[in-house]
């Protein structure tokens, strides 16, 4: 067969597989010659050629039959490339000539994922700065465990979590650390929001194949705030085939999102399920203990800046106790009282501190009542308000009023005697005794944990 008996061809194929696959599959392809019953066709890539074998490749050889010619078998080639020629394919610029001469084909498209596509990584956010409590051990645990770039043991590793509490930190530690360390690796860290533009642009200028090409080519791919491709069905898709491609290459994926996937609203059952199968982890709100060291952390690299500036005791315990629910606004406070106090020549102390941040400490004011706690407690537990706050003291009434008094201690500014005054009418003691036990078991018990977890969102929200 000839290259214009092949061009012939090819309008009887645009018309059997529709004007659309023929563009995108049959007509970038190339003959090359028949030897022994096997016609061979140059293809741009090796994923193209995969896939029209699979997808055409019974067609193909039926309308070559028809047309006289003997050919049993079919084989798709990348064409050997000069050096230039590679560069220009690709290759990041600078690589030495050994790298370029050990990369695969789609090596260089690698290259440009990691230097080109890549979302900036904020150098600040590594693990050395990474300040490591209870409510996070377990998430920096797993992330420290996949910038190892061992072979991988949980796919994918999805991070969740509310605003400000250190997702998008690990998620650019691990970048860091993997690309630092296992320089050999390819590793693309871009948010959903990316990954979605960049489908429906390549869809728009007609090139899917670079675009799979480009995201099945990474060896990590990390994928930041994915709830924002809920409701997107053609990304959702992309996204789920790209997945599914991965992980049957045993390559790693890290996601992060703002709640657990089976909480996503809007997200596909079969990507909720995909996202499931790896290991899920959630990074709790801070406490006390972990806002005071992260404030102790932020003080060091403060120090530096304002030498000489006088940090009074108490107010770091004073920030840590009335900014409790975002990490970044608890930063840019520090930040902005040591402007304040250096502008003005004075040391930091509690006045300072309470006229610099007036408005970040009226809106950080827990608003919550105690009331509001009792009945979203009395409601999950499906036991009658009176019950929660009367004198019975059997077990199902108990434990569901002990998880009220920790959430009335944690979300509200209500002194003990006052949580216990609303309960009946309790002895601040037992109101204590009740807090202790629920810190306990929330380490043990992961059913208690997560109707924490459920009760103080639902209490946030």
């Amino acid at each position: 067969m000839t290259s214009e008996e092949w061009g012939q061809l090819q309008g009887e194929l645009e018309r059997t597989v529709g004007k659309n696959n023929y563009v995108n599959w049959i007509k970038p392809l190339s003959f090359a010659g028949v030897s022994d019953g096997v016609a061979t066709f140059h293809v741009p890539t090796n994923f193209m050629g995969t896939y029209v074998s699979d997808n055409f490749g019974e067609l193909l050889l039926h309308q070559i039959a028809a047309t006289g010619f003997d050919v049993r078998r079919l084989h798709f080639a990348v064409p050997r490339r000069t050096e230039p020629a590679a560069q220009r394919a690709g290759v990041a610029d600078g690589a030495p000539a050994v790298a370029m001469a050990q990369k695969k084909p789609a090596a260089g498209l690698a290259a440009r994922a990691n230097n080109l596509h890549g979302a900036p990584l904020d150098a600040r956010f590594r693990f050395e700065t990474f300040v490591v409590g209870k409510p996070n051990e377990l998430a920096h645990a797993a992330a420290r465990r996949v910038a190892e770039g061992g072979p991988v043991t949980f796919n994918p590793l999805f991070l969740y979590g509310g605003v400000g509490l250190g997702k998008t930190h690990l998620m650019h530690a691990i970048a860091w650390e993997l690309r630092e360390k296992r320089p050999e690796l390819t590793v693309l860290y871009l948010s959903a929001e990316q990954f979605m533009y960049r489908f429906i642009q390549a869809l728009r200028e007609k090139k899917m194949i670079d675009f799979k090409e480009l995201f099945r080519s990474v060896d990590v791919l990390m994928v930041d705030d994915v709830q924002f491709i809920a409701g997107k069905d053609s990304t959702q898709d992309e996204f789920f085939h790209t997945f599914n491609a991965l992980v049957d290459s045993h390559k790693q994926i890290i996601i992060s999102a703002d709640r657990s996937p089976g909480e996503i609203k809007d997200l596909e059952d079969r990507i909720r399920s995909r996202l499931q199968c790896g290991l899920v982890v959630d990074l709790h709100p801070t406490d006390y203990e972990l806002r005071l060291g992260i404030l102790q952390s932020k003080v060091e690299q403060h120090a530096g800046l304002y030498p000489g500036l006088q940090l009074e005791d108490g107010v770091l315990e004073f920030l840590a106790h009335r900014i409790s629910t975002n990490v970044r606004v608890l930063e840019g406070a520090l930040t902005r009282l040591f402007a304040f106090a250096s502008l003005l020549q004075k040391p930091i102390n509690l006045d300072l501190a309470q006229d610099c941040l007036a408005d970040i400490l009226r809106a950080s004011e827990r608003k919550i009542t105690v009331e509001e706690i009792q009945r979203k407690v009395s409601e999950h537990y499906n036991i009658r308000f009176s019950d929660l706050i009367g004198p019975k003291r059997v077990r199902s009434l108990a434990r569901p009023r002990q998880v009220a008094m920790y959430l009335s201690k944690q979300l509200t500014a209500r002194s003990l005697p006052e949580i216990g005054r609303s309960f009946g009418g309790r002895d601040h003691t037992t109101v204590l005794h009740g807090v202790k036990r629920i810190e306990e078991l929330r380490a043990s018990d992961t059913q208690i944990a997560e109707d924490i977890e459920i009760l103080r969102r639902a209490l946030e929200a």
